[in-house]
């Protein structure tokens, strides 16, 4: 095999908690990780020369060693001296910076992909204990579907497949820090932490409708005081009649849950018109694992 074409899927947060600040700095969550069907492709091609071409659709991605699927690359060719070149062609349309793991997921994407082009024996669980070196969420990119994830979100537990059903995804045209978000988050009694047990079990019966009133992500209380319009794209898909809607990650994206496809193609055609956003995709819940 000299070449492979994979999609890498884009994931959202379900549900997020934030546990406690850590000694080294990073912080101990305990998260609901969910794939949906908006993804990446990545075309990787096998080349003489020595070395790792990235190509893009977007210009102002990285393209040497700051791209995390660079790094991917670069660390099996060093752990298992490849020395047979490669070029990637990567077609982005997960919004960038967005809490939604588009980098972590092309470079799962990579070590997926390296390991089937030269062979390299590697089982999934091999593969996700090399991916958390590249970042905390590309062990889980691996994985796919429906997981808890805890320590710094490389503890993963897979859970039953999500219900089935539609997501409207809005990106507004602003771009939040993570580390600003982590740095600004206050953990204390006054705090509003979500029920993330409820939400697996919720997930585990399969009801919709109570997994949708479990939603919850803690980071919402620095993001939103900071950024208004986040709340204001919640707040019309609720109104549109999404079961509930949430901030992904540190943000800034806002996914809603619809239950009824014809109402979520009508939120989506509606919030176009707002405009509040600058990428609105309607998708599905994506289950399948690698």
């Amino acid at each position: 095999m000299d070449e492979i074409s994979l999609k890498a899927l884009a994931k959202i947060n379900l549900g997020l908690d934030v546990i406690r600040k850590r000694e080294d700095g990073y912080h101990d969550v305990s998260m609901i990780m969910q794939t949906i069907h908006l993804y990446d492709r990545l075309n990787i091609k096998k080349i003489k020369e020595n070395n790792i071409k990235i190509e893009t659709n977007l210009s102002f991605l990285p393209v040497n060693e700051n791209n995390l699927i660079y790094k991917a690359g670069k660390m099996l060719k060093d752990e298992f001296g490849i020395e047979t070149g490669l070029s990637v062609k990567l077609d982005k349309r997960i919004p960038v910076a967005a809490g939604m793991a588009g980098g972590s997921t092309d470079a799962a994407a990579m070590l997926y992909g390296m390991n089937q082009l030269f062979d390299l024996g590697l089982s999934r669980k091999e593969l996700m204990d090399r991916a958390v070196n590249i970042g905390a969420d590309v062990p889980y990119c691996l994985m796919r579907g429906t997981a808890l994830a805890e320590g710094i979100g490389e503890e993963l537990t897979s859970l039953p497949p999500m219900v089935k059903c539609q997501v409207l995804v809005a990106k507004p045209a602003i771009s939040v820090s993570t580390k600003f978000v982590y740095q600004n988050l206050v953990l204390d009694d006054e705090s509003n932490h979500p029920n993330i047990k409820a939400l697996v079990d919720a997930i585990k019966r399969k009801d919709l409708k109570d997994i949708s009133d479990n939603m919850g992500n803690i980071l919402e209380t620095v993001t939103i005081p900071n950024y208004p319009i986040i709340a204001e794209i919640k707040e019309k898909m609720i109104e549109y009649g999404a079961l509930n809607a949430l901030m992904s990650g540190s943000g800034p994206t806002v996914f809603g849950i619809f239950e009824d496809e014809e109402l979520a193609q009508l939120a989506y055609k509606k919030l176009r018109e707002q405009r509040l956003a600058k990428q609105v995709f309607l998708t599905t819940i994506y289950n399948n694992r690698r």
